[in-house]
Parts: C-alpha cells; structure tokens; sequence
C-alpha cells in the first residue's frame, strides 16, 4: 500500500506574506499611490441621478434599472446575468442622457464628472445629486488560486490583496515571490511582476489595480515536479475503506446468523 501511496518527496512551498525588515510592531510601511481612473471612449458608466421630482428620477435612472442579458464569467464559472444598459461613452468621447443632452466626459474623473453633470442639470432640476460610477471595469486572475475567474473592479482602491482574496488566494503550489501582472499602457501589454514575501510589495506600481489587469500566478517548481496519479491510485484510499467496511458488515452478519 505504501507503494501505491507514495509520491515524489518535495520541499515544501514558502507560505508567508510581507517578510524582511523590523519586527517590533506596529511597523509603519510606505505605500504607492493609486492612479486615478479617467472616463475612456468605450467605457459604460452608471450615473444615478437623485431630485426632489420622481418623475425625472425615474427618466434619468432608467439606463441604470433596466438591463441586457450578458454571458457572465465570475469566479471560475460561466453563466448568464444581467448587465445594466448604463450609459456609454461613444467614440467622440460624449454620452448622451435625458434633460442635458451629450455631455462630454472623455478625460474626466469620476469626480469631475459628477460636478460637471451636476452643474448641467441644476439648469432644469432644484438641487440635483449626481453619482458616477464605472460599470465595465474588471480585472482576471489565473493560475495557481483557489477560484480563477474575472471580476468586476469597483474603484481604484483596489489591491492585488483584494483580488487574490476574491479569487481563494493562492494555493500551496502558487509562487508568492513572483506574481505576474499583464496590463493595458498605450495600446501595449505591459508584463509586471510582485514580490507578495517582501513589503516592497506595498511599493510596487502593481499593489493597486487598474482596469483590464490580468493576475497571473505561476505554479512553483514543486507542483510541476509532482507525478501524475491515476484516478484508481488517487482514490484508492476511498475505495479500501468502502471495502473495509463492507467485510465488517459482512463479518458481523455472518457471525449473528
């Protein structure tokens, strides 16, 4: 049986996170800056609109409460949902909505924009609050993780912390020293890496995500040394203790009768 067990004898992978440097905490750690998102031809934004009329509420809102039905990769799986029809911006950088017309958001954040939108209504509405959102950002994690899959990118907050987070972190056979990432930067694929075992990871102009990120996490030279097993050998021990138990019952039943 030990035979039909045995397997490859490996070191094992290195597990911690955010090593070197003092150990009397608490330690305080310099962080990067996060880039702030700028409104792009073809992104789709989600601009909830909120005044004392209900009636124009629900004419401004409506790209945001009504829906297309889209193909959704999540989590490592794939199925169908429901996509907000939002408003996009077109190829001359403009979207168009109800009351004001095209608006030209092009090269704005989301904070200028909603000062922009909001200036523009205060025109025909008492008091407008205006809030921008990207509805089409995401990023994709792959590799050695518990759950690969492509997610939605909430705001520019977010880390490649919260993206292993989301995605189950990284199995015991993902390399944490050299974490690819692949992104988008004037019209080219930039190919990144992070050290998750050093805080020089806080540092690193990839710690914050931007959109179209793709996170890639190599497997570790112990997962490719490992043989492949049959599917008999590796559920053999499954299958022993069925039979195990069946020729106790078996012995038991013999014995009573």
């Amino acid at each position: 049986m030990a035979q039909l067990t045995s397997c490859v004898r490996v070191k094992p992978p290195e597990f911690e996170y955010f090593q070197g440097g003092p150990s009397n905490y608490p330690v305080m750690i310099e962080t990067t800056i996060p880039q702030i998102s700028k409104i792009q031809k073809g992104d789709i934004l989600g601009i909830i609109v909120s005044t004392l009329n209900k009636e124009s509420n629900e004419i401004l809102n409506f790209a945001n409460v009504n829906s297309l039905p889209v193909s959704v990769f999540s989590g490592g799986s794939y199925g169908s949902g429901n996509q907000p029809l939002g408003f996009p911006v077109d190829s001359s950088g403009y979207v168009s909505m109800p009351l004001i017309g095209r608006q030209k958001l092009e090269g704005l954040t989301l904070e200028m924009a909603e000062i922009k939108l909001r200036s523009a209504l205060e025109q025909t509405l008492k008091e407008p609050s205006v809030t921008v959102r990207f509805m089409n950002h995401k990023f994709s994690v792959l590799g050695e993780v518990g759950k690969v899959g492509t997610y939605n990118l909430m705001d520019d907050q977010t880390t490649i912390l919260d993206a292993l987070a989301a995605s189950g972190d990284l199995t015991v056979y993902g390399k944490r020293d050299s974490v690819t990432v692949i992104r988008n930067k004037n019209g080219m694929r930039e190919i990144g890496k992070i050290n998750l075992r050093s805080r020089e990871a806080f540092k690193s102009p990839y710690f914050y995500l931007q959109n179209g990120d793709i996170i890639y996490v190599e497997p570790t030279k112990d997962k490719r040394l490992e043989p492949e097993v049959s599917p008999f050998l590796r559920n053999f021990p499954i299958y022993l203790g069925i039979f195990t138990a069946i020729s106790n019952v078996v012995f038991i039943v013999t014995r009573l009768f």
